[in-house]
Order: structure tokens, then C-alpha cells, then sequence
């Protein structure tokens, strides 16, 4: 599938904005994990898919560092005032919801080997398994994070032609596709 065409498929999907940006163009900071750490989101050490247990960050960032291209795609939520924390959970549900419909839908057309990022930790079961200290109850379908991956999301907007910032009582959240092909 051409880039073009995923950028289109993406948008569809429910995406505002969409960019595929070449791969030296991603600017990669391990600081991101120190405020991960600070556990700003409450996430820290909760999730398979949040620091420590998704990995360390040289090998998330050779890892990421590994593919060609990044497709990287925005939702912008509206909410009542700028403490609407409800509001911005519910974007950002949002948003890992649309980055499960890509893997599902676009699945035939990108790499097998592509890698999702959602926005924010994986959101994919109420509460992770982690907390019960059992594996991933689903693996294959968990998502990591640009910020856990150490990837400069607000530069990264700026290669794709986003905003980082959308404006007084907005949230965005940043998804992406990793991919070769």
C-alpha cells in the first residue's frame, strides 16, 4: 500500500491528521522515560506496556530506530475546561481504540512486522494484568507508547505538519504505525 494511501485509510478511520515521516527524521530522548518514572499518569510500574516492564530504552530505541518509516496520526478531543480529566481519559481511549482499528483493518496491507504505538499506555483491558502479576492477557494486541519508545512526540508532530498543542480545552494524542514497506 502506498503511503498516500495509508495516510487516506487512517484518516477515514477517524484520524484528524495524518503524515508518514521518514525514520531519520525522528528525534529519539531517553528523558522521556525519567518522566514516565515520575509517575505523572499513575501508569508506572502498572502495566506490561509502561516502564520498567516494556523494555529498556536503548533496545526500544534500536527497535523503533529498525524500521524505515513511521505513519504518525492525531485525534483531537474537545473537553468542558482544562481539568476535565474524564474528558481527556475518554480522548485517549479514543485514540488507542483507533489504533486497535488500524491493526485490525490495515493488517493485510502493512508490514507484518510494522510496530503500533498508541498514546498514553495500552488501555486495552480495564485493569492490566500486571497488577495481578500474570502475563499479558493479550499480547499480541497491547500497546506501548511513543513516549515509552523515548520518541519526541511535539517534534515528531512537527515532521508530520501537526500541531502538538490544538488550542484551549483540547487534548491530542498521537498514534503511530512503524514500518519498512
Amino acid at each position: 500500500m502506498k503511503h498516500e494511501e495509508m495516510v487516506s485509510r487512517i484518516l477515514e478511520m477517524g484520524a484528524q491528521h495524518a503524515a508518514v515521516v521518514p525514520m531519520e527524521k525522528v528525534r529519539f530522548e531517553k528523558a522521556f522515560r525519567e518522566m514516565c518514572a515520575s509517575n505523572a499518569c499513575g501508569m508506572y510500574g502498572k502495566s506490561w506496556m509502561c516502564p520498567p516492564y516494556v523494555g529498556e530504552p536503548e533496545d526500544l530505541i534500536a527497535r523503533a530506530q529498525s524500521y524505515k518509516y513511521i505513519l504518525v496520526y492525531q485525534t483531537i478531543g474537545d473537553l468542558e475546561d482544562s481539568y476535565d480529566f474524564e474528558g481527556m481519559m475518554e480522548a485517549g481511549q479514543k485514540m488507542n481504540d483507533l489504533t486497535q482499528r488500524i491493526r485490525d483493518e490495515l493488517k493485510d496491507e502493512i508490514d507484518k512486522d510494522s510496530l503500533l504505538l498508541g498514546s498514553g499506555g495500552c488501555r486495552l483491558c480495564s485493569v492490566c494484568a500486571k497488577r495481578e502479576d500474570k502475563p499479558c492477557r493479550f499480547p499480541e494486541k497491547a500497546l506501548a507508547s511513543l513516549e515509552a519508545y523515548c520518541i519526541s512526540v511535539s517534534e515528531l508532530a512537527a515532521a508530520g505538519g501537526m500541531k502538538y498543542i490544538n488550542g484551549p480545552d483540547t487534548v491530542t494524542y498521537f498514534g503511530a504505525v512503524l514500518f519498512n514497506e
